[in-house]
């Protein structure tokens, strides 16, 4: 069975490091991935669909060296075999240009300002890494425990595809 992945892609290591512990939550069956640079998440995916992992979640940062954050998004929205990867922009530093890019170029699921509340951060978390199972292969009842179980189950019981 492949992996679900977060990737969070934050430049600054004690922000994510803090992060990555308020997603902690999740890492009973999904991994967390981490990134500090566009570079850096682009080999990350690269890595997770090499192994047969998928990506559900990118929680990243704007201000990244060399490539923004709003860059990384409106590529995965491109590609089609990054498409349906759900993003959250979590950044204190993007402008309304910026934002707004975010939202019309790169689909974006989610804007969380910094400093961010860690129950929101989780909540938005489990509903998009949710959104991704039930719009996928993966085996829903995999993830109840985690994730919105009412969704999943109901998602399995309308015949929802198990892998």
């Amino acid at each position: 069975m492949s992996e679900l992945v977060i990737l969070v892609v934050e430049d600054e290591p004690e922000v994510r490091a803090e992060i990555v512990r308020d997603l902690a939550t999740f890492t009973q069956r999904i991994r967390i991935d981490e990134a500090e640079s566009v570079d850096d998440a682009e080999a990350a995916i690269a890595d997770a669909v090499e192994s047969g992992d998928r990506i559900g979640l990118a929680v990243v940062d704007h201000r990244l060296p060399g490539r923004t954050g709003v860059d990384l998004l409106v590529a995965l929205h491109d590609d089609p075999a990054t498409r349906a990867i759900r993003t959250v922009l979590i950044t204190g530093q993007a402008g309304h240009q910026d934002t707004i890019r975010a939202i019309n170029e790169a689909g974006l699921d989610h804007y969380i300002a910094k400093p961010w509340d860690p129950d929101e951060l989780v909540a938005v978390a489990k509903r998009l890494l949710t959104d991704h199972v039930v719009e996928s292969d993966l085996d829903p009842l995999a993830y109840v425990p985690e994730l919105d179980a009412a969704r999943l189950l109901d998602h399995y019981g309308e015949g929802g595809s198990v892998e």
